[in-house]
């Protein structure tokens, strides 16, 4: 199939198909990941491969077009079928047996960090008007792209921009880095700054237990159970387009994927209480980690950047308003419900990490505090099962409703 091309208005525009596009996408990916290993600040700073060589691309074919060179489009259907397939693997996770191991400091933790994102999109939405912004923008630099990160970010993005609100797309994404590398930057320090405020007991013992994450560290699936793994995830992305159409039909305006990360989490549950069929949790992670790279990587490339020129001002006042609420909750909130003490630090540090960028940022910032003071046990399950999977279903629904508000 040979590449697409034509003109308009004067502009020689490629087109690149849905073969092309994602094979784009690995190059780029890779190049980010070259560029990430030559810097080691990013690496500390958890900036993922996908944000590097995505915005370098999309730099490049941003000035080319504004210069009247050339003009890059791209077939998003993988696209879309990879941001499925990766939203059913956060479905996949939803497992009520590890939920009940959580118990009630689960419930409260998860509470506080619902808090969160509905106080992320009340603080964007006030700090967007002020700007003289559409009220959704300051949704996609509250919940979208800080508590839901990257990955629901590039969901979003599209899905308001189809909506009819310009530049949400290249906002998610520039908003969503920006949380990344905050969260990463703040949570160590703001822990350490606890710890000592507060003369907190700590452990010290177990400094070997903290989490260690390695780029490294080696996840070994066979090829039957990423091949079992896969099928239930696409079992649950074909049921999930049905679902998705039903709710439709309802009047439930709701992006694509709600369905299909319902519907893993079905079956998720209804594997965890047979005895034939088992989740991979690995190779779970696998599908998850490849299908997240190419998807932001060919969200990133498609980026728009010009757009983001007269958004730039008002989404950095909107971000730092985002960050002191941040602090702030984290500091008066979360460490003392949560117990005030060495665990409740630590929660505290991981609502940081994932409540600005994502589950890396918090477990970087854990894993951080851990190798000097000794393992938390209790943070390190409640972060996990809220930042990873709890918060994206309820978060979803809340920016699906708030934005619906103001469309």
């Amino acid at each position: 199939m040979s590449m697409e091309t034509k003109i308009v208005n004067g502009l020689l525009i490629i087109k690149l198909n849905m073969i092309q596009a994602i094979a784009l996408a690995v190059i780029t990916y890779y190049f980010g990941e070259f560029i990430r290993n030559k810097f080691p600040l990013m690496r500390r700073l958890s900036v993922p491969s996908p944000v590097i060589g995505g915005l370098i691309f999309a730099s490049i074919s941003s000035v080319l077009r504004m210069q009247g060179i050339l003009g890059i489009e791209m077939d998003i259907t993988l696209q879309t079928v990879l941001m499925t397939a990766f939203f059913s693997t956060i479905g996949m996770g939803a497992s009520l047996l590890l939920i009940k191991k959580g118990g009630k400091p689960l419930v409260i933790f998860f509470s506080l960090a619902v808090i969160v994102a509905i106080a992320q999109n009340v603080i964007g939405i006030i700090l967007a008007k002020a700007a003289g912004l559409h009220p959704v923008l300051g949704i996609i630099g509250g919940a979208v792209t800080l508590m839901g990160g990257l990955g629901t970010g590039g969901a979003f993005g599209p899905y308001f921009e189809n909506l009819g609100v310009s530049g949400a797309t290249t906002a998610a994404i520039a908003c969503a880095t920006f949380g990344m590398v905050a969260g990463s930057l703040m949570g160590g320090p703001f822990g350490e700054a606890l710890i000592k405020k507060y003369k907190i007991t700590v452990n010290a013992q177990n400094t070997e237990s903290g989490i260690a994450l390695s780029d490294n560290d080696e996840v070994k699936v066979s090829g039957t159970q990423l091949m079992e793994t896969l099928g239930f995830i696409l079992i649950s992305m074909g049921f999930g387009v049905v679902l998705s159409s039903y709710l439709t039909a309802l009047g439930m305006t709701l992006p694509s994927y709600i369905g299909a990360m319902m519907m893993a989490a079905v079956v998720r549950n209804l594997v965890d209480f047979s005895e034939r069929f088992k989740i991979n949790t690995d190779a779970v992670e696998v599908i998850s980690d490849i299908s997240l790279a190419l998807y932001l990587t060919m969200a990133i490339n498609g980026l728009k950047l010009w757009e983001l020129a007269n958004l730039a001002i008002p989404l950095m006042v909107i971000l730092a308003g985002q960050i002191i609420f941040m602090a702030l909750f984290a500091w008066g909130v979360v460490y003392f419900v949560m117990g005030r003490n060495y665990e409740a630090v630590q929660m505290s540090v991981g609502m940081i990490g994932f409540g600005l960028g994502a589950m890396p940022n918090a477990l970087v910032n854990m894993a951080a505090l851990s190798q000097k003071y000794g393992h938390a046990p209790q943070a390190y399950l409640l972060v996990s099962l809220v930042g990873a999977f709890l918060i994206d279903f309820v978060n979803a629904l809340l920016i699906t409703w708030m934005g619906a508000m103001f469309l």
